[in-house]
């Protein structure tokens, strides 16, 4: 029998390495198929899971529950599986650098524990040549094994959409590449025990790893244009979600929208392409300038809340500004590289401290990267401008009576800044509301 063959039988296992956003769905879906081993070195985090605890909110605590995974931090355990899946974050630096040091490391632990037979499959995205070029050197020499002797690696690129209960594991098509055919085949029939939608079988792992990296990149590019479209109509006095309501009665019109852009995918995967790109000796021209116009719009937001206190005849200094919304995106928990930061600091060089709220954000993670400590709901009165800045369940919920409390009732104008533009606009723009929205 050939690996797959075993892992169905039960004979072989599946180990996660990364139990995040993105690791743990994958686990708790083989495991309803497979014997599964869930390593992730945060123990607090493993002792969640033990506990049937989810704090991704990404399946549930439900299922964490009744799920078979096998979850460790001991790295010990990766002996027991033959078939590895990496799934670790790929951040960038601070100066937009592609940090590949999570994924040096889980190669690192992995090599250590890795046995003959093996094969490895990484997911996290990185730019072309990374998988073969840097993890599997690290693989070879921390486990004295040859690959493609030895062992085996792969790519499947991640495509999961934290907080999307629509598009998941199993319903979008997974890309799966190896490093020779009969590691591809092994790697696509067992992606197959999960994935409804399919596989496609990507010529090489570079090329799916290129593929990955430009998924992002697009949309990104795509998001910046409506952002840059909205600065402009901003000036013209049009509103842009009018504007783009009506362009996309044409068939072929691409219905993207402005916003803020954060998260571990569109805000950061565009800058492993240009990075690779430099280094070989190209300076993008259209990504990083989709990239520039994306990063500014916290501040962009953070100005125009300024400017319309002014145009209100409030003081700019000190005055009362309620956030409603950090994560970086609608119902999800996760705050990490989130852009709702960037209005946060923008307000403080103005002398303005607001306060923020956000039913559905991992607080501690908040408290851990940004230092805030977040408000309730009930604190919102007073307020001399409102942002709601993530389109949450619970904020669409909300009417206008809820709205109109949370302001200060002797000022002559309300501001309200609806990023997303979830509220209907003729209904605040009484006199007594100045309503903005990208």
């Amino acid at each position: 029998m050939n690996l797959f063959e075993k892992i169905v039988s039960g004979d072989e296992k599946i180990s996660l390495i990364g139990l995040g956003y993105v690791g743990m769905p994958i686990a708790v879906a083989f495991a309803n198929k497979a014997k599964v081993v869930g390593f992730d070195l945060n123990k607090e985090k493993i002792e969640l899971y033990k506990s049937g605890i989810d704090p991704t909110k990404e399946v549930g605590n439900d299922t964490i529950k009744n799920t078979t995974v096998e979850f460790t931090s001991d790295a010990s355990h990766l002996k027991q599986a033959k078939f590895h899946i990496v799934a670790v974050p790929t951040p960038v630096t601070e100066d937009n650098i592609p940090d590949l040091s999570p994924l040096k490391g889980a190669s690192l632990i992995l090599g250590e524990n890795l046995v003959k037979g093996s094969i490895v499959v990484f997911e996290s995205t990185v730019y072309p040549g990374v998988t073969e070029d840097i993890c599997i050197p690290i693989l070879e020499k921390a486990s004295g094994l040859k690959c493609g002797i030895d062992f085996k690696v792969g790519y499947s690129p991640e495509r999961i959409n934290p907080g999307d209960k629509v598009h998941r594991l199993e319903t979008i098509i997974k890309v799966v590449a190896g490093t020779d055919e009969e590691s591809l085949e092994i790697i696509a029939k067992v992606y197959e025990l999960v994935v409804e939608a399919g596989v496609y079988r990507a010529e090489s792992i570079r090329v799916a790893e290129a593929a990955k990296v430009i998924e992002n990149s697009q949309r990104d590019i795509n998001i910046a244009f409506m952002n840059e479209l909205s600065i402009i109509f901003n000036k013209m006095g049009i509103d842009t979600k009018a504007v783009l309501k009506a362009a996309g009665t044409k068939w072929n019109f691409l219905k993207f929208f402005p916003g803020l852009v954060g998260g571990h995918c569109i805000g950061v995967d565009p800058y492993y392409l240009t990075y690779k790109a430099e280094e070989m000796g190209y300076h993008s021209q259209i990504i990083l300038a989709g990239r520039r116009i994306n990063d500014d719009m916290g501040k962009y937001v953070a100005e125009s809340l300024v400017k319309n206190l002014i145009k209100a005849d409030i003081p700019v200094k000190n005055a009362n500004v309620a956030i409603l919304g950090f994560t970086f995106k609608e119902n999800c928990p996760d705050t990490r590289n989130t852009k709702v930061i960037d209005i946060y600091k923008e307000l403080a060089e103005y002398g303005i401290k607001p306060l923020v709220i956000d039913p559905e954000a991992d607080l501690e993670e908040a408290k851990q990267f940004y230092n805030i400590d977040f408000s309730e709901i009930e604190d919102i009165k007073n307020m001399d401008a409102v942002v709601i800045a993530v389109a949450h369940d619970q904020f669409m919920a909300f009417d206008k009576t809820k709205i109109d409390t949370f302001f200060k009732q002797d000022n002559q104008k309300k501001v309200f800044i609806d990023l997303k533009g979830i509220f209907e606009r003729k209904d605040y723009e009484a006199e007594e509301y100045i309503y903005w929205r990208l």
